[in-house]
């Protein structure tokens, strides 16, 4: 296993360590996670910046990797595979968990992972057939705002919070919406090795 596809299985490692942060039942076995108040009604858990912190650092390693792959010629079909899982270990499973716990919207996590399913089918029936869609610059941009918003939410939105700016929320809503276009531009890009017999 090469570099590039180390620093990517790092990430999944990191992502299990997120979820499982986040869902484990402390209080079951004894142990009081702390809680912080803020401004007088700011309630933070230590758990979700702990996660955030972890988030931010696996999220780098999703460009780390693919510059590394890229600058010493480390890419393999493994690493394309595995860094697609990766990544969407690391964002879907935490904007459901946010979403269960009532910090993100059902809809926005909906829409996003609706979304990157439909893709990775349309994807996976096109390489079965040897033909490939490259990335594009508005699923990248996506990820970019989907990432720091979900890093926000982890962090309470703050700075923002004490300024009544729920940034957090319009990059997640901004995420949507350019998860819904670039996954119709993929699908228009697909169409014709879709239509092949």
């Amino acid at each position: 296993m090469n570099l590039a596809n180390k620093i990517t299985m790092s990430r999944i490692v990191m992502s299990i360590i997120i979820i499982i942060l986040l869902l484990f039942p402390f209080y079951e076995i004894g142990v009081d996670v702390p809680t912080y108040v803020i401004n007088g009604n700011i309630v933070i858990d230590l758990r979700y910046i702990i996660a955030g912190i972890i988030f931010i650092i696996a999220s780098l390693t999703d460009f780390l990797d693919g510059y590394v792959a890229r600058k010493y010629n480390m890419v393999t079909d493994f690493g394309k595979m595995i860094d697609a899982i990766s990544d969407k270990l690391l964002t879907n499973s935490l904007i459901i968990i946010l979403a269960c716990n009532g910090m993100v919207s059902p809809v926005i996590a909906v829409v996003i992972v609706m979304r990157d399913i439909i893709v990775d089918s349309i994807k996976m029936i096109i390489g079965n057939k040897g033909k490939a869609v490259a990335a594009i610059f508005i699923a990248k941009v996506k990820t970019a705002f989907l990432m720091i918003g979900l890093a926000l939410t982890l962090f309470y939105n703050l700075p923002f919070e004490f300024m009544n700016l729920r940034v957090s929320s319009y990059l997640l809503i901004i995420a949507s919406v350019l998860s819904v276009i670039s996954g119709i531009k993929y699908y228009i890009m697909a169409k014709p090795y879709l239509m092949e017999k």
